[in-house]
């Protein structure tokens, strides 16, 4: 950078300071030099710009009115050349330019303008040179850094070989990921969050009472982190932004590398799910796919179910590497599969009889709801199974549980399967064989039957709204005694009234078994 502190200390300018100036004073980046003789230069002089005269308006202006000039078009600073009829500077421009706070130095007569144009291109070249070496070198040592693996921490590593500043990298779900002199406290994660989400995204941003500056990290084709400066971006030098600028861009390829990686383990986690569902044609494959996660197969393994109080289709629940990464803080082994409508967690326990299985569904539930701002979260809790074989009774009795407990507004947050006082618990112990063969010959005529549907959303609709008929009428929009008509016509393909409390329970336990099975 060109500063008029780096044509001082060229001795052979024989450059001498009269007045350092206020706020960045000499240490002012100088746009260039304008050489100027006219009584008002401000017309002329662009900011940033290191005024050189000798003074030859003196005959027609006064130094106050000339320093005011140059003041008003925001230079840099004024150099008074010595010369034969000016011997020394005078008084009254030194006064004038204290007054308003702008850098003067005077150079002796045996010294050109010339001079110090030429020395002002060598600095600027210099440093260009520089910044650009720079540049090559850091570009060199980001990629090899990616290359050997070092991830994150490794790019941010390379800038603080040349900038002592604070940074720390989050990704849009409020994950750090890397960090440099500071770990990012729950609050301080939850508004970076927020920043990154925002559109557009912030250039600074508070922390919890820190100011940020904020440098996005695109992997695809979206914003999906962002590198964070705990300093604000006034604060930081050009070279400073433009390191973290070029940090932003191999952190992008990290990122985007992270996300394959992470894509490709879900997919292989998702499977299990059905091969636990499968039964014991496919024990082999859940087993080996659980060893492959660090989780034995061949001991205890807990099922657990995380969700929030909705099951809506489509709404993320807490994400599988949240959950993994709490899991693991417990020293807990797990393999961890996400969905829309819960994530579900295979967990090895060795600690059984040491460890209490609802205990670390309560210190779940509360790092996950303080971490984000996640709104209720629920942890289902089916139980422990000997060894991986009998992980699918397991599965459903966690999925059970969760569902028994959002469909409770002010219920537990965290509950076990054994604690739930429902139908479900008893539904859930069938087998999906014989929940399949319930649901067919209570439903199977109703269904070849019911070409339209409108008879089983009729029957679905009265018994979400416990058999009350206006309302039921006025949900499908239809007439009352449309739906006594439906009602009658579901009585005879299914055997069963539904205006009696043995049909009600027969149609919604079969409606129930026929989801499951």
């Amino acid at each position: 950078m060109l500063s008029l502190r780096r044509l001082l200390e060229q001795a052979e300018l024989e450059l001498n300071l009269l007045v350092p100036g206020d706020g960045e004073g000499t240490d002012r980046e100088l746009l260039w030099l304008h050489n100027t003789e006219l009584a008002d230069p401000a017309p002329y002089v662009r900011p940033g710009e290191l005024v050189l005269t000798n003074g030859v308006w003196l005959d027609e202006a006064d130094p106050t009115s000339f320093v005011d000039a140059v003041h008003r078009a925001d230079a840099a600073g004024i150099v008074f050349g010595l010369r034969k009829e000016t011997p020394t500077t005078p008084s009254e421009l030194i006064e004038a330019c204290r007054r308003i706070g702008m850098p003067l130095a005077e150079i002796s007569i045996e010294v050109p303008f010339t001079a110090v144009t030429r020395a002002a291109a060598t600095l600027l070249a210099e440093s260009r040179l520089s910044e650009l070496s720079g540049t090559v070198r850091r570009s060199g040592a980001l990629a090899s850094a990616i290359s050997r693996g070092a991830g994150a921490a490794g790019i941010l590593q390379v800038v603080r070989q040349d900038h002592d500043l604070p940074l720390v990298v989050v990704d849009r779900t409020g994950h750090q990921l890397a960090g440099t002199q500071v770990n990012l406290s729950p609050a301080q994660l939850r508004d970076a969050t927020r920043a990154l989400t925002r559109h557009p995204p912030p250039l600074e941003t508070d922390l919890d009472g820190t100011t940020a500056s904020i440098f996005l990290v695109t992997a695809l084709a979206d914003i999906d982190a962002g590198l964070f400066c705990l300093r604000a971006y006034r604060d930081l030098a050009p070279n400073e932004v433009a390191a973290l600028e070029q940090a932003g861009t191999y952190l992008s390829l990290e990122v985007a590398k992270q996300q394959a990686v992470h894509a490709i383990e879900q997919r292989f986690a998702a499977e299990v799910l059905d091969m636990v569902q499968a039964g014991p044609s496919r024990e082999a494959d859940v087993a080996e796919r659980l060893r492959t996660f660090g989780v034995d197969p061949t001991g205890p393994v807990a099922v657990l179910a995380i969700a929030g109080p909705s099951a809506a289709p489509g709404q993320m629940s807490h994400d599988a590497e949240t959950v993994t990464d709490l899991l693991l803080d417990q020293g807990l082994a797990a393999l961890v599969v996400g969905g829309s409508r819960e994530t579900i967690a295979f967990v090895s326990w060795p600690q059984a009889g040491r460890m209490s299985l609802r205990a670390v569904g309560e210190e779940l539930q509360r790092r996950i709801f303080r971490t984000r701002d996640a709104g209720r979260v629920l942890v289902a809790i089916g139980g422990v199974s000997p060894t991986s074989a009998g992980l699918g009774t397991m599965l459903m009795q966690a999925r059970e549980t969760c569902r028994a407990m959002q469909a409770q507004a002010d219920g537990p947050v965290v509950q076990e399967f054994g604690d739930v006082d429902s139908h479900r618990l008893l539904v859930a112990m069938l087998d999906r064989e014989t929940l399949g063969r319930f649901a067919r010959g209570v439903l199977g005529e109703l269904r070849a039957q019911d070409r339209s549907g409108d008879l089983e959303s009729t029957l679905r609709t009265f018994l979400e709204l416990d058999g009350h008929y206006g309302a039921t009428a006025e949900r499908l929009h239809i007439h009352v005694n449309t739906l006594r008509n439906r009602l009658g016509r579901l009585a005879e393909l299914t055997r069963r009234d539904v205006r009696t409390t043995d049909g009600r329970v027969d149609l919604f336990l079969a409606l129930q078994a026929d989801s499951l099975s």
